[in-house]
Protein backbone atom coordinates (compact mmCIF):
# COMPACT_ATOMS: atom_id res chain seq x y z
CA UNK A 1 0.00 0.00 0.00
CA UNK A 2 2.09 2.96 -1.06
CA UNK A 3 -0.44 5.64 -2.02
CA UNK A 4 -2.38 7.36 0.26
CA UNK A 5 -5.62 7.59 -0.51
CA UNK A 6 -6.49 10.64 1.92
CA UNK A 7 -5.70 14.24 1.61
CA UNK A 8 -5.03 16.67 4.00
CA UNK A 9 -7.24 19.00 5.79
CA UNK A 10 -5.26 21.88 5.41
CA UNK A 11 -2.50 23.19 3.66
CA UNK A 12 -0.10 22.76 7.13
CA UNK A 13 2.22 19.65 8.46
CA UNK A 14 0.44 17.55 10.70
CA UNK A 15 -2.93 18.27 9.19
CA UNK A 16 -5.24 15.64 9.64
CA UNK A 17 -6.68 13.54 6.55
CA UNK A 18 -9.25 13.27 4.63
CA UNK A 19 -10.35 9.62 3.13
CA UNK A 20 -10.46 10.48 -0.66
CA UNK A 21 -12.23 7.13 -2.00
CA UNK A 22 -13.80 4.30 0.33
CA UNK A 23 -11.63 4.24 3.33
CA UNK A 24 -12.82 1.00 4.65
CA UNK A 25 -11.02 -0.48 1.29
CA UNK A 26 -8.86 1.43 0.78
CA UNK A 27 -6.86 1.14 4.46
CA UNK A 28 -6.89 4.64 5.52
CA UNK A 29 -6.89 5.67 9.13
CA UNK A 30 -8.93 3.11 11.69
CA UNK A 31 -9.18 0.52 8.24
CA UNK A 32 -5.22 0.71 8.27
CA UNK A 33 -3.22 -2.66 7.75
CA UNK A 34 0.42 -3.37 7.41
CA UNK A 35 1.88 -4.97 4.67
CA UNK A 36 2.52 -8.26 6.57
CA UNK A 37 3.55 -11.15 4.51
CA UNK A 38 1.12 -13.07 2.55
CA UNK A 39 1.89 -16.37 4.14
CA UNK A 40 -0.21 -17.88 6.68
CA UNK A 41 1.09 -18.20 10.06
CA UNK A 42 2.25 -21.65 11.12
CA UNK A 43 1.94 -24.18 14.18
CA UNK A 44 5.04 -25.25 15.81
CA UNK A 45 4.80 -28.45 13.28
CA UNK A 46 4.41 -26.15 9.99
CA UNK A 47 0.64 -26.62 9.42
CA UNK A 48 -1.52 -23.89 8.56
CA UNK A 49 -2.40 -22.21 11.96
CA UNK A 50 -5.41 -20.47 11.75
CA UNK A 51 -7.84 -23.07 9.75
CA UNK A 52 -11.63 -24.09 9.56
CA UNK A 53 -13.56 -26.88 11.95
CA UNK A 54 -13.75 -28.49 8.66
CA UNK A 55 -10.07 -29.26 7.83
CA UNK A 56 -9.12 -29.06 11.96
CA UNK A 57 -9.94 -32.67 12.75
CA UNK A 58 -10.38 -33.02 17.06
CA UNK A 59 -11.68 -29.62 17.09
CA UNK A 60 -15.27 -29.30 18.13
CA UNK A 61 -17.98 -27.55 20.08
CA UNK A 62 -17.94 -28.20 23.96
CA UNK A 63 -20.87 -29.80 25.02
CA UNK A 64 -22.66 -27.24 26.47
CA UNK A 65 -21.38 -24.44 24.47
CA UNK A 66 -23.98 -22.50 22.29
CA UNK A 67 -22.60 -23.81 18.46
CA UNK A 68 -23.10 -20.73 16.28
CA UNK A 69 -22.89 -22.40 12.65
CA UNK A 70 -26.60 -21.99 11.10
CA UNK A 71 -27.16 -18.69 13.01
CA UNK A 72 -27.61 -15.59 11.25
CA UNK A 73 -25.76 -12.38 11.75
CA UNK A 74 -27.56 -9.10 11.49
CA UNK A 75 -25.42 -5.85 11.20
CA UNK A 76 -25.34 -2.52 12.31
CA UNK A 77 -28.12 -1.64 10.35
CA UNK A 78 -30.52 -4.76 11.65
CA UNK A 79 -30.33 -6.61 8.14
CA UNK A 80 -29.09 -10.10 8.20
CA UNK A 81 -26.04 -10.26 6.49
CA UNK A 82 -25.11 -13.93 6.40
CA UNK A 83 -25.88 -17.08 7.84
CA UNK A 84 -22.55 -18.31 10.36
CA UNK A 85 -21.24 -21.96 8.11
CA UNK A 86 -18.25 -22.34 10.04
CA UNK A 87 -16.16 -21.73 12.84
CA UNK A 88 -12.10 -21.06 12.11
CA UNK A 89 -9.71 -21.83 15.07
CA UNK A 90 -5.98 -21.22 16.24
CA UNK A 91 -4.44 -24.82 16.48
CA UNK A 92 -1.23 -23.07 18.39
CA UNK A 93 -3.74 -21.13 20.57
CA UNK A 94 -6.66 -23.23 20.80
CA UNK A 95 -9.62 -20.61 20.46
CA UNK A 96 -11.83 -19.37 17.58
CA UNK A 97 -10.87 -16.67 15.70
CA UNK A 98 -12.91 -15.94 12.75
CA UNK A 99 -16.50 -16.94 12.36
CA UNK A 100 -17.30 -17.69 8.22
CA UNK A 101 -20.59 -16.07 7.27
CA UNK A 102 -22.18 -17.37 3.77
CA UNK A 103 -23.75 -14.04 2.56
CA UNK A 104 -27.78 -13.68 2.16
CA UNK A 105 -27.03 -11.42 -1.33
CA UNK A 106 -24.82 -13.62 -3.68
CA UNK A 107 -23.60 -16.67 -1.32
CA UNK A 108 -19.72 -15.67 -0.89
CA UNK A 109 -18.41 -16.54 2.06
CA UNK A 110 -16.63 -13.97 4.28
CA UNK A 111 -14.88 -14.60 7.19
CA UNK A 112 -15.89 -12.23 10.42
CA UNK A 113 -13.29 -11.90 13.12
CA UNK A 114 -14.20 -13.00 16.53
CA UNK A 115 -14.15 -9.75 18.40
CA UNK A 116 -16.35 -8.26 16.66
CA UNK A 117 -19.74 -10.87 17.31
CA UNK A 118 -21.60 -9.82 19.87
CA UNK A 119 -24.31 -12.50 21.23
CA UNK A 120 -27.49 -11.38 22.77
CA UNK A 121 -28.13 -12.10 26.19
CA UNK A 122 -28.31 -15.95 26.30
CA UNK A 123 -31.95 -17.49 28.20
CA UNK A 124 -33.63 -13.85 27.60
CA UNK A 125 -33.69 -13.52 24.26
CA UNK A 126 -32.78 -17.01 23.27
CA UNK A 127 -29.80 -17.55 21.15
CA UNK A 128 -31.16 -17.30 17.04
CA UNK A 129 -28.91 -14.62 15.72
CA UNK A 130 -25.36 -13.14 16.47
CA UNK A 131 -24.84 -9.27 16.05
CA UNK A 132 -21.90 -7.17 14.10
CA UNK A 133 -21.94 -3.52 15.19
CA UNK A 134 -18.87 -2.64 12.84
CA UNK A 135 -20.65 -2.84 9.57
CA UNK A 136 -23.99 -2.73 7.49
CA UNK A 137 -25.47 -5.74 5.95
CA UNK A 138 -24.32 -4.37 2.32
CA UNK A 139 -20.77 -3.97 3.71
CA UNK A 140 -20.18 -7.53 4.10
CA UNK A 141 -19.60 -7.79 0.36
CA UNK A 142 -16.94 -5.80 0.16
CA UNK A 143 -15.21 -7.36 3.29
CA UNK A 144 -12.10 -8.81 1.60
CA UNK A 145 -10.81 -12.28 1.05
CA UNK A 146 -8.93 -15.05 1.47
CA UNK A 147 -7.00 -16.76 -1.32
CA UNK A 148 -7.80 -20.12 -0.50
CA UNK A 149 -10.72 -22.06 1.63
CA UNK A 150 -9.03 -23.64 4.35
CA UNK A 151 -6.17 -21.06 5.30
CA UNK A 152 -5.66 -17.09 5.89
CA UNK A 153 -2.86 -14.99 5.40
CA UNK A 154 -0.67 -12.72 7.47
CA UNK A 155 -1.50 -10.25 5.05
CA UNK A 156 -5.71 -11.62 4.61
CA UNK A 157 -5.71 -11.54 8.75
CA UNK A 158 -4.87 -7.60 8.58
CA UNK A 159 -6.76 -6.68 5.91
CA UNK A 160 -10.04 -8.38 7.39
CA UNK A 161 -9.36 -7.10 10.62
CA UNK A 162 -8.89 -3.54 9.23
CA UNK A 163 -11.89 -3.74 7.73
CA UNK A 164 -13.80 -4.52 10.49
CA UNK A 165 -12.43 -1.88 12.84
CA UNK A 166 -12.51 1.12 9.60
CA UNK A 167 -16.16 0.39 10.13
CA UNK A 168 -16.42 1.73 13.90
CA UNK A 169 -15.94 4.88 11.99
CA UNK A 170 -16.65 4.71 8.31
CA UNK A 171 -19.14 2.47 8.23
CA UNK A 172 -22.04 5.36 8.75
CA UNK A 173 -21.34 8.96 7.88
CA UNK A 174 -22.72 9.68 11.05
CA UNK A 175 -20.46 7.55 12.60
CA UNK A 176 -17.55 10.33 11.33
CA UNK A 177 -19.34 13.30 13.11
CA UNK A 178 -18.31 14.77 16.30
CA UNK A 179 -20.16 14.18 19.28
CA UNK A 180 -20.98 17.26 21.40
Amino acid sequence: MSDIKAVPVDGFNGSPMVPTGDPMVDGVGPAAWAARADVPDLTAYGEAKIVPMRVAPGYSVAAGDPDPRGLPVKACDGNVAGTIVDIWVDRSEPQVRYYEVELAAGGAHKLLPAPYVQWPHFGLWGNDHVIVKAITAAQFANVPTTKRDDRITLLEEDRIMAYYAGGHLYADAARAEPWI
